[in-house]
């Protein structure tokens, strides 16, 4: 097919802006998919992705659409909405020439909006403004529709409304597409050069990379390379989504399709590489950058004798998802399991969710956390990616964290408990400015530590739910934070140190004190629950022991022999406490983990 034919672009949205719905519309209307083959979501194809209503893996197809008696070929891909994916959704837009900002009428634009909007204006994307949900009896589709003019310095007569719902101007939005969106360009370089934007695995094909054709063409047979990594292989199979993978004969400039590679190692493929020929490599595309992990956990199996089928899983998930990370670690409390790195809270749960459903494990996480670079007194620089690893306070002359630059956009009505709960977690509040009607737009520096602390729920609690963050880790600063480990009969339980700020010590220290005084089993003798910090006991709680009435048998006598039966009792009772090893149940690591006790 003729080149100018084709169109390429995407869809960018805020989480719940109706992506996929807006998708399943395009798919009926072109005919890519048979009405009765239709279902909701059609291009979220895993069960998690259905149960929540986002998109976490991105999906291309292609559709073929007739406009004043000439077909054209259109190549969408379906991209994440939420902040952890931003790298992999800035290499999807790098594959396309334009895309479509869709905004909820209900909602007016959010603060994702505004970050994958500047990503594709970087990239020199055309850019379709769409309202969708007009439908709605709560839609705002003026107040949208003046927000988004003034957002992209447009009139409000170039701003498309659809209903992905009722198929509403689904129409008129593909025939924008054909003359808004210009068509590939002939990159004009003698081989084959392709963009990798995301990839799967297959037990029997092994790694299937999703790329963009910016010049040359592949075959099923050739010889190719992936240009970072380094790594030869032959093509076993080339072919386009229609949403399934159709075998083609050949892929050209200016298309989007699939290569399988059949390699079966994890670490090899990875979004953002170049796949080029093997015999007359071309340079690879510029800003390549691998996903850098900002959040760490472990994970253990909770029975041990799961452990192999935990690194299987891991491997696996590995061969599909570049972006995490894992190293094998041991613990004396919880046994063998692995430090994993990932890309943000949403990931983490993304992760161990699927290794619940799809290997049917039962997982013990810890504590999520993030990265410190430590100076110690000698000079020596190192960064610490766990807790427990976290040197006492004495020997560390600096510490430094991960900041990020955040924007949060809110009705006026909840911005002075939005900037009281940005106190109590150690923001900068920038600028602040009006944003469309009755909305404000406020731009702040965190840690990224305090964003983790349960900061994305207090903000839409406080903010009855309508108040939207985005963020971007920026640069290092100097941190006041402290190593806060949990004792549990005068023994260091790894699993729940934590690093805090200073200033916290005693609220945390009485909160995980009296959550594990709650959840702690009693002995038959006393247990010590201590919050240590600093050097010193911060808080302090202690389990009773059970108590056996030893004299119960006694119908009366001398006082004496009474007091002997007791002296013996609490001499045993000690003897057994110096000897005994506390170990905690595992349903009391889940529940500290989860934050509560259910």
């Amino acid at each position: 097919m003729d080149s100018r034919h084709i169109r390429n672009f995407s869809i960018i949205a805020h989480i719940d802006h109706g992506k996929s719905t807006l998708a399943d519309r395009m798919l009926e209307i072109t005919g890519t998919i048979e009405k009765r083959k239709m279902m909701d979501q059609v291009l979220d194809k895993m069960e998690l992705e259905r149960e929540r209503g986002i998109t976490i893996k991105m999906q291309p197809v292609r559709m073929l659409y007739k406009k004043d008696a000439i077909e054209y070929t259109l190549h969408l891909i379906d991209t994440p909405g939420h902040i952890d994916f931003s790298y992999e959704v800035s290499r999807a837009i790098k594959a396309v020439e334009g895309s479509i900002l869709l905004v909820d009428a209900t909602q007016g634009v959010q603060a994702q909006t505004l970050t994958t909007l500047a990503i594709a204006r970087e990239q020199g994307l055309t850019i379709i403004p769409v309202i969708s949900k007009i439908d709605s009896a709560l839609a705002r589709i003026d107040d949208t529709k003046h927000e988004l003019a003034v957002l992209l310095g447009c009139t409000e007569e170039e701003i498309l409304m659809v209903s992905g719902r009722e198929g509403t101007g689904v129409r008129e939005l593909l025939d924008a597409v054909i003359e808004r969106i210009p068509p590939p360009k002939d990159e004009q370089e003698n081989g084959l050069k392709s963009l990798v934007f995301d990839f799967q695995y297959s037990n029997h094909r092994g790694v299937i990379v999703y790329i963009r054709l910016f010049s040359g063409s592949v075959r099923k047979g050739d010889q190719l390379l992936f240009k970072v990594a380094g790594e030869t292989f032959q093509a076993l199979e080339v072919g386009t989504f229609t949403p399934a993978e159709t075998p083609r004969d050949e892929l050209r400039a200016g298309d989007i399709g699939y290569i399988v590679t059949g390699i079966k190692r994890p670490g090899v493929a990875s979004v953002g590489d170049t796949i080029t020929g093997a015999k007359n490599p071309l340079p690879e595309f510029p800003g390549y950058a691998r996903p850098r992990p900002v959040v760490f956990a472990s994970i253990y199996p909770e029975n041990q004798d799961d452990f192999p089928t935990l690194r299987l899983a891991l491997d696996r998930l590995r061969l599909s998802d570049s972006s995490f990370t894992h190293e094998e670690e041991a613990s004396g409390t919880l046994g063998r399991g692995y430090r994993c790195g990932f890309l943000g809270m949403l990931h983490l749960e993304i992760i161990t969710e699927r290794l619940h459903r799809e290997f049917s494990l039962t997982l013990i996480v810890t504590l999520p956390s993030i990265n410190y670079t430590i100076t110690k007194k000698g000079g020596e620089t190192e960064v610490i990616y766990t807790p427990y690893r976290f040197p006492d306070d004495g020997s560390i002359t600096r510490v430094q964290e991960p900041w990020v630059r955040a924007t949060i956009i809110s009705p006026n009505t909840y911005l002075g408990p939005i900037m009281q709960l940005l106190y109590e977690h150690e923001a900068e509040v920038g600028e602040t400015e009006t944003f469309g009607d009755d909305r404000a737009r406020v731009v702040l520096l965190m840690p990224l530590r305090e964003l983790m602390r349960n900061f994305f729920d207090e903000l839409k609690s406080v903010s009855s739910g309508y108040a939207s963050l985005s963020y971007e880790i920026t640069d290092l600063r100097d941190a006041d934070v402290v190593r806060l480990d949990i004792l549990v009969g005068e023994e260091i339980v790894p699993a729940f140190t934590r690093i805090i700020s200073r200033r916290r010590i005693e609220e945390e220290s009485e909160t995980m004190v009296e959550k594990l005084f709650e959840l702690l089993p009693r002995r038959q003798f006393v247990t010590k629950i201590q919050a240590r910090a600093l050097g010193r006991i911060v808080s302090s709680k202690s389990l009773s022991a059970f108590r056996k009435d030893v004299t119960q048998h006694m119908y009366g006598g001398d006082i004496t022999r009474r007091m002997k039966l007791l002296e013996k009792q609490k001499k045993g009772k000690k003897k057994m406490q110096e000897n005994a090893r506390f170990s905690i149940p595992h349903d009391v690591f889940l529940k500290m983990m989860r934050g509560g006790k259910e």
